[in-house]
């Protein structure tokens, strides 16, 4: 599974740096307490981190992922926590998928089949396999902290005063272990986001997704698929960073493939679409993890009918 973040957007400041470190998590002043348990399919279970160590493991799930199986570099604090750590860590709610039945009376399923990482399995500790995550940085924490992790890469400023009376959610650092990347473990994700965004009356859901790579020419059939058949409405619509910005038009609409395009994009962006989520203009080059970066905007008024049926209104269909 594909993740969703971008790159930090000038120098953070110290306090979010260390309480990140220590998955400690800044105050958050909402009113609205979500509830730690968001739902459940048979021994999964989706909620939200509430300690440090909870964040922690999220962290420690991060950096296998994009670290070790993908082709991320770390800088020295990443490589000697290993842990994929940044500031954002501490003003945002982690999403948990964890799995009740992976390590039971010492005998470790995901080691026996290979797939055991170090500081995900619950075999020492007696919890439960921390096997999915999602970040989620609403915009009232990121206003009185540290900004959109977005902004790094695009013009989220413009996005937001167009839409003063919204309330935005961001979306990042999506990832699953390789066993549990499935219908079941992403269908659990979402309705734990669904929840969330009912609970707190969230309006829009934006965030950075990745196309694996980093040369925009190989990457031109998707990038120019994205560009001709997804690209935001003017009211959605917002750009690059102008000192960031690579273009996304590289083929000719009538000369792009649809069927294989298709084929070429990340399962979690024709995710996205599926859902009724538009690109923004520009994509982005992010080096140190290796991908190419395009904008999802989700308005909730443009989901799908057909997945508001799916998860229910008020998000009962895996509730806990």
């Amino acid at each position: 599974m594909d993740h969703l973040r971008a790159p930090l957007a000038g120098v953070p400041a110290i306090g979010p740096t260390l309480r990140a470190y220590s998955g400690l998590r800044v105050r958050d002043e909402s009113t609205v307490r979500t509830a730690d348990i968001l739902g459940r399919i048979g021994s999964l279970e989706v909620r939200l981190a509430r300690t440090a160590a909870d964040v922690r493991r999220a962290q420690h799930l991060r950096f296998n992922v994009f670290y070790k199986e993908m082709s991320a570099i770390p800088d020295a604090t990443v490589l000697l926590a290993r842990r994929d750590i940044d500031p954002f860590d501490a003003v945002c709610d982690h999403l948990l998928v964890v799995d009740h039945a992976a390590c039971k009376d010492g005998a470790c399923s995901c080691r026996r089949t290979g797939d055991h990482f170090a500081g995900t399995c619950a075999n020492r500790t007696g919890k439960p396999r921390v096997v999915g995550t999602y970040r989620l940085l609403r915009q009232d924490m990121a206003e009185r902290h540290v900004g959109f992790y977005s902004a790094g890469e695009f013009d989220i400023a413009a996005l937001l005063a167009r839409h003063g009376g919204l309330r935005f959610l961001e979306l990042g650092r999506s990832c699953v272990l390789p066993p549990y990347r499935n219908k079941r473990t992403v269908e659990l994700l979402w309705h734990g986001i669904w929840t969330y965004v009912l609970q707190h009356r969230l309006d829009v859901m934006i965030g950075c997704a990745s196309l694996e790579g980093t040369d925009p020419d190989r990457l031109a059939s998707p990038l120019s698929f994205l560009h001709h058949f997804a690209r935001a409405p003017e009211p959605w619509r917002t750009c690059a960073l102008p000192r960031r910005y690579v273009e996304m038009n590289r083929m000719r609409k009538t000369a792009i493939d649809r069927k294989a395009a298709l084929h070429a994009l990340p399962p979690l962006i024709k995710g996205y679409l599926r859902l009724g989520a538009s690109i923004g203009d520009g994509a982005v080059i992010d080096r140190q993890f290796g991908t190419t970066d395009v904008l999802i905007v989700l308005p909730v008024s443009a989901i799908s009918t057909r997945y508001i049926e799916h998860f229910g209104s008020t998000a009962e269909r895996h509730a806990a």
